[in-house]
């Protein structure tokens, strides 16, 4: 398996994940899965495998082992050109605000696991001087919310970590890509009301996603409508928008 044209995907089980897996596949790039479970990825690994004619690995990684992401990367048949880290966890937002453990795992599995994570990769591609990481964190990180700001302090933490390593590592001759998704219709997001205009599917944010790739954007905003209603959202002076409730 060619390390040249490769992608890691860590979190591949997520709705995006897969999209992305089936995506960098279609054109040609041979992959290595990620996931807690290691049996949910070999089914549709042999399918993609199938489909596109190239190579899949599959491997069992748990982002919240911290002491085995080292490991797991040295074990690795070769080191991948791309890395992207779909790992992300809504949680129960009541229960985030109201009980320490599960506010303590939103903030792991959201910033603390990929950030850990994505320093050590980072630390391999600045030895070799190459590689590109992707990390998926989302709108939500752009402002703190009532409904969700314990998700969305997480996220917030997740792009100032990947603005801070893309400014690091550019003169290293590696690029870094901040993915920010506003609402996906995923398993994470069912139940909501979501409203269709403004609501992506899984492959369509792997097509943004492919496409900044190619085209070395350091931010994708996804659907591209949320660049722009997050600058409005962004512009609220704090004593209009901690009125608000959206």
């Amino acid at each position: 398996m060619g390390a040249e044209k490769s992608i890691l995907i860590v979190g591949a089980t997520s709705a995006i994940g897969r999209a992305v897996a089936w995506e960098f596949a279609a054109h040609g790039f041979n992959l290595q899965l990620t996931a807690r479970d290691r049996e949910r990825l070999t089914a549709e690994a042999a399918q993609i495998a199938q489909r596109h004619g190239v190579q899949v690995g599959c491997h069992t990684l748990d982002i919240l082992a911290y002491q085995s992401h080292a490991t797991f990367l040295d074990a690795l048949p070769f080191l991948p050109a791309v890395t992207l880290c779909a790992v992300g966890w809504l949680g129960n937002p009541t229960d985030a605000e109201e009980y320490r453990r599960s506010a303590q795992r939103v903030m792991e599995s959201n910033y603390l696991g990929p950030a850990l994570l994505l320093a050590e990769i980072a630390h391999r591609y600045q030895q070799v001087g190459s590689g590109t990481l992707i990390g998926i964190s989302s709108v939500a990180g752009e402002r703190g919310r009532a409904s969700n700001y314990v998700y969305g302090s997480a996220k917030a933490g997740l792009t100032a970590y990947l603005s801070g390593l893309r400014n690091r590592l550019y003169p290293h001759g590696i690029h870094v890509i901040t993915v920010k998704p506003g609402l996906v219709d995923t398993p994470m997001t069912a139940g909501m009301a979501l409203p269709r205009l403004l609501t992506a599917q899984p492959q369509q944010t792997a097509r943004d996603i492919y496409r900044g790739f190619v085209q070395k954007k350091d931010v994708i905003y996804t659907l591209w409508i949320w660049r722009w209603l997050m600058g409005v959202v962004r512009c609220l002076p704090e004593h209009v928008f901690k009125k608000t409730r959206f």
